[in-house]
C-alpha cells in the first residue's frame, strides 16, 4: 500500500509540475504584451555592445538584440527601457523579475545556469579573456607579464581565469579588483595596475577610453572560453525560445543572404529557405507567439547578424574587431543556427 501510494504522490506531483509549467509559459511575453514595452539589461556603457550615443540613443551590438525582440513582440523596435547594469547587478535584476532580458557581455557557464536559476539563450559572441598593456612595455605575449599589476572587474569571471592562467605558468599576480568597467580603466590610467584583463571584445572597446588608444595594445593571448549570449529566468520556456530564435533568426537570415536592405527582394523569393524564414511557407513564429513574419521584422529593424556584428563592432566600425570564430559556419567561423523548418 505505502509503495502505490508513494507512486500515486510522485505522479500527482508530475502533473502539477506540468500544470504549473503550462501555465507559466507565456507570463513574460504576456507582461511585455500588456506592458507595451520590453525592460532589457545591459552595459553601463561599453563601446560597440551598449553605450548612449551623442544624442543619448541606446546603440551596440547588445542593444540591437533588444530591439529586435521589441521589434518580435511589439512590432515597434523602439519600445524598449534599457536598464543599465553593473556586472554585480545583472544578474540579481533578472532573478527579481526588474528586467525581462539581459543582454549584457554576460558568459554562459553551468554554475549560472545551475545555481542561479537562469538560462543564456544561444551564444551571440564567441569571446576569450585576454590582456591589454601599454604599447610602451614592448611586450607580445601574455607568459610575459610575470610580476604585473592586473586590473579586472569584480562579479566576472575575469579574476579567477587570471588566477589561473598566472598559476599555471609559475608567474607572479598582484590582482587589482575594480567594482566596474570606469573603475578599472581609471586605475590603469593612474598606474595602479599596468595591465587590464577583460574580455577581448571588452579590452578593444576599454582601450577607446583611453587619452590615446594607439599607446595601448591588446595582446595575441587568450586564456579562456567565454561565450557570450542573452540570459533569461529558468520557468518560462515560451520566452526563453522567443529570445533564442530571435537571435538564430538573424543568423540564419544572414546565411541565407537576406538583409535589411533586400527584403523586398527576399520577400519575393522562391527558395524554399527563404520562405520557410520569413514566415511565407511556415507557420514557427505562431508556434512561438509570435507573427509568422517575425524574422522580417527582426531583419527590418537591426539587420541581420551580419549585419549588426560590422555597424557596432566589426573592422568598419571604431573597434574594428575581426569576425573570426564569430563568422557563419559556412565561412570559416563557428557561429551556426539551427535550422526554422
Amino acid at each position: 500500500m505505502k509503495k502505490i501510494l508513494g507512486l500515486l504522490a510522485g505522479a500527482a506531483a508530475l502533473i502539477t509540475a506540468g500544470a504549473t509549467a503550462t501555465g507559466a509559459s507565456a507570463q513574460t511575453l504576456n507582461q511585455v504584451k500588456e506592458r507595451g514595452e520590453l525592460i532589457c539589461g545591459v552595459s553601463k556603457g561599453l563601446p560597440g555592445f551598449s553605450a548612449k550615443d551623442a544624442e543619448g540613443k541606446w546603440t551596440g551590438f547588445d542593444v540591437d538584440l533588444c530591439r529586435g525582440v521589441a521589434a518580435a513582440v511589439l512590432g515597434d523596435a523602439q519600445k524598449v527601457k534599457f536598464v543599465p547594469l553593473s556586472a554585480d547587478e545583472r544578474f540579481p535584476a533578472l532573478q527579481k523579475g526588474e528586467i525581462d532580458v539581459l543582454s549584457r557581455n554576460s558568459t554562459w557557464t553551468l554554475e549560472r545556469e545551475g545555481d542561479l536559476g537562469l538560462l543564456f539563450a544561444g551564444v551571440s559572441y564567441y569571446d576569450g579573456q585576454g590582456f591589454m598593456v601599454p604599447f610602451s612595455r614592448n611586450l607580445t605575449s601574455a607568459l610575459e607579464l610575470g610580476k604585473s599589476k592586473v586590473c579586472v572587474q569584480s562579479g566576472t569571471t575575469a579574476g579567477g581565469n587570471v588566477e589561473d592562467y598566472f598559476k599555471t605558468n609559475g608567474m607572479e599576480l598582484e590582482l587589482v579588483t575594480l567594482p566596474d568597467s570606469d573603475g578599472v580603466v581609471a586605475s590603469y590610467k593612474d598606474g595602479k595596475c599596468d595591465v587590464i584583463s577583460a574580455d577581448m571584445s571588452q579590452l578593444y572597446a576599454l582601450r577607446l577610453k583611453l587619452d590615446k588608444p594607439a599607446d595601448h595594445i591588446v595582446l595575441p593571448d587568450v586564456v579562456s572560453k567565454e561565450p557570450l549570449g542573452p540570459v533569461v529566468r529558468q520557468g518560462d520556456d515560451q520566452w526563453f525560445n522567443i529570445i533564442k530564435w530571435v537571435l538564430y533568426g538573424m543568423m540564419n537570415a544572414e546565411e541565407l543572404g537576406v538583409t535589411s536592405q533586400n527584403m523586398d527582394e527576399a520577400l519575393k523569393s522562391q527558395k524554399p529557405q527563404v520562405k520557410q524564414l520569413l514566415g511565407i511557407d511556415s507557420t514557427a513564429g505562431r508556434a512561438l507567439g509570435l507573427p509568422n513574419d517575425y524574422v522580417v521584422l527582426v531583419v527590418k529593424a537591426v539587420g541581420n547578424y551580419g549585419e549588426s556584428y560590422e555597424r557596432n563592432v566589426g573592422t568598419g566600425s571604431k573597434l574594428g574587431i575581426p569576425r573570426g570564430i564569430n563568422q557563419l559556419w559556412n565561412m570559416g567561423g563557428i557561429q551556426y543556427a539551427p535550422p526554422v523548418k
